[in-house]
């Protein structure tokens, strides 16, 4: 994102903002390449007239000189007589175009021509506000190779109709991934996220929907106690659950109550339903003793049933499975089932320090330091490896986390 001088240094502020103007543009029937090329030139505008004359409508200001772009851009008497009346009318779309603009763009990036891969990275870039490096980061790729992506994605919708939604499925899954990257630190993404979908629920009746907009809010409750006050990450079993925002989760708990009632024998539940009941049974322990883990086992059964081969297709789904089974018949079966989990995920980091956990679960504490040390040495995110490393030396010196549980 842009630097902009104050007074327009509120990255939130143009995060919201930029997308909205490039939605319109869109709208309008501009190509989208065209379109993002002359927004960023209006921004570099920006910087040099704002912070001596700050326009009264920053998205209308945008708008217009994006548009007087574009007419220079073609070169065309014509045409630049007409973007040019156009432009003086400074567009000031009425309160429901503006609300629903990021989400036609955000339908836009996930267009049916797009691979899935390009559909997230270009989501994520001209919705999301991530930098190419970020988002390179993220899918970790080099910056040139996520440059290139990002590339043939806006070659591909170029001078292409843009009236034709993306999957639902695949909207989804970009906003949880914008939603996902908001907590490395970005909360204004993640905030965005949660935007979004709160309007992707009302555009849609589909259960999934409010799934994930559920999973979203039972997550976000707990974002004021996932760190402490020097910045270091708290696990769940240790965060001060006083500081979680209950009207959150009662929402999340009403949204996924809302969407699982109308699902039957014939239609399950979808991944973000039973994400968001595991999320609601941890939000609903009063402590992380009194957590009801048959429950979420059961729900994680459910979750692996999904794929079809769900250790190459969703390691995440059952390393958390594997949690659950430590807990309920003990640290030995959890560590078996990491076991068989070995081939296929066990050069990742994750699987250490889940297999951490299984042992500090079973009251090893020296395995359980090795095994998060391997972890930390393995672990790509500074913070995530830094906890890793105090989990490590916690274990070493002796002192318990969870309660034990023998196997």
């Amino acid at each position: 994102m842009l630097d902009v001088p104050a007074p327009w240094r509120d990255e939130g502020a143009l995060r919201a903002l930029v997308p909205r103007v490039l939605a319109g543009l869109v709208r309008r029937g501009e190509d989208f390449d065209a379109a993002e090329d002359a927004l960023q030139e209006a921004l570099l505008e920006a910087l040099r007239v704002w912070p001596e004359h700050p326009p009264r409508d920053p998205r209308a200001w945008l708008t217009t000189v994006a548009t007087r772009r574009l007419v220079d851009a073609r070169r065309s008497e014509a045409a630049r007589n007409r973007r040019e009346q156009a432009m003086y009318a400074a567009p000031r779309p009425d309160g429901t175009e503006a609300g629903d603009d990021t989400l036609f763009l955000l339908f836009c990036c996930c267009h049916p021509d797009l691979a899935p891969a390009s559909q997230v990275a270009l989501t994520l870039r001209a919705v999301g506000g991530l930098s190419t490096r970020e988002i390179a980061e993220a899918f970790y790729v080099p910056e040139a190779t996520m440059a290139q992506r990002i590339g043939r994605a806006k070659r591909t919708v170029r001078g292409r109709s843009l009236d034709r939604p993306g999957d639902l499925a695949v909207v989804l899954r970009v906003l949880y991934l914008v939603y996902a990257a908001g907590h490395t630190g970005r909360v204004d993404l993640t905030a965005e996220a949660i935007r979004l979908a709160r309007q992707l629920t009302l555009a849609t009746g589909e259960p999934e929907a409010r799934g994930l907009l559920a999973l979203m809010l039972l997550n976000h409750a707990r974002l004021p106690a996932r760190l402490d006050g020097e910045g270091r990450i708290v696990t769940l079993d240790r965060q001060d659950r006083g500081r979680w925002d209950t009207r959150e989760i009662a929402e999340g708990v009403r949204i996924l109550q809302s969407a699982l009632a109308g699902q039957t024998a014939q239609r399950p539940p979808g991944r973000y339903q039973i994400e968001a009941a595991i999320a609601a049974l941890h939000d609903d322990a009063a402590s992380a003793e009194e957590t009801d883990w048959p429950q979420i086992l059961a729900w994680y059964d459910d979750l692996v049933g999904l794929s079809g081969d769900p250790v190459r297709q969703d390691p995440a789904a059952v390393l958390g499975r594997a949690v659950a089974v430590g807990h309920v018949l003990g640290a030995a079966a959890g560590l078996r089932e990491t076991d068989r989990l070995r081939a296929v995920i066990g050069d990742r980091h994750r699987w250490y320090a889940v297999r951490a956990h299984l042992h500090e679960l079973g009251a090893d504490l020296p395995a359980a330091a090795g095994a998060y040390a391997e972890a930390a040495q393995r672990a790509t995110n500074v913070a995530e490896r830094d906890h890793l490393i105090r989990q490590a030396a916690r274990c070493r010196a002796g002192v318990p986390g969870w309660r034990s549980r023998p196997g």
